[in-house]
């Protein structure tokens, strides 16, 4: 990932966390259904082939392409988790929580007593770190 990309990563961190779980919790309830249709009397019926007209294949498809995108934010969550090791200072390491719990540049910076462009250069230094932090375990 560019430094952008670690950006934005840190921005959507909190809302991706969320979705992943939300995602795995519907698929465990379906897990759970699918387990009981296919003893039951829906295990008589026949199968979605997956032809344009047909609905559950068309809803199978929309869930794989589904899948994937979680598959991706699946690996944007574990490539800032993997690095936050490098954050050692403890302010820096404070805003990279914050940030991570979804808190807004302003409420950090209330939070934590500083003005909001010490916030913002503190947030950068934190990229520059997991960017490089990044580079130099490759």
């Amino acid at each position: 990932m560019n430094e952008k990309q670690i950006e934005r990563a840190l921005k959507d961190y909190h809302w991706m966390i969320k979705e992943i779980k939300r995602q795995r919790d519907m698929l465990d309830n379906e897990i759970g259904l699918k387990l009981v249709a296919s003893s039951g009397i829906e295990s008589t019926l026949p199968k979605a082939k997956g032809s344009v007209s047909d609905p559950v294949g068309q809803e199978i498809l929309r869930r794989e392409k589904k899948s994937g995108w979680i598959i991706k934010l699946e690996k944007k969550v574990l490539y800032i988790q993997e690095r936050m090791d490098a954050i050692e200072e403890p302010k820096e390491k404070v805003i990279l929580e914050c940030l991570l719990d979804g808190m807004a540049i302003s409420a950090i910076s209330e939070h934590m007593g500083l003005s909001r462009r010490q916030v913002y250069h503190i947030k950068d230094e934190i990229v520059r770190k997991i960017s490089h932090f990044a580079h130099s375990a490759q």
